[in-house]
């Protein structure tokens, strides 16, 4: 069974740090495009930041650049999101998902190009 799952959401305070990570089931992480995704209350998902298996491209969503970091531990078939300096809007259900090799990272994050979706794990910033 392929299977996505998050951990490490919870709720911080602005400024703060958390780092999400999503391990794979049943598939290598590694032979796919990757990405993050979240959707706040009363707003449309959006992709985060995704990057690619083929030449380790990323993408990020201007609102998030410079603050959050994607990368990817093959050994441990997980990907992970370092988010830095977080802020209240950063609030949201984010989600791990993956999509063929051959899915840009912009036809992913911008187009939402996906095969697998995780579960979600949500990230609170508030004080």
């Amino acid at each position: 069974q392929l299977q996505l799952v998050e951990s490490g959401g919870g709720l911080v305070q602005p400024g703060g740090s958390l780092r999400l990570s999503c391990a794979a089931s049943g598939f290598t992480l590694d032979y796919y495009t990757i990405g993050w995704f979240r959707q706040a209350p009363g707003k449309e998902r959006e992709g985060v930041s995704c990057i690619s298996s083929r030449d380790s491209s990323t993408y990020y969503i201007d609102s998030v650049k410079g603050r959050f970091t994607i990368s990817r531990d093959n050994a441990k078939n997980t990907v992970f999101l370092q988010m830095n300096s977080l802020k209240p809007e950063d609030t949201a259900v984010y989600y791990c998902a993956a999509s063929s090799p051959f899915t840009t990272v912009q036809g992913m994050c911008i187009h939402q190009y996906v095969n697998y979706w995780g579960q979600g794990s949500q990230v609170t910033v508030s004080s």
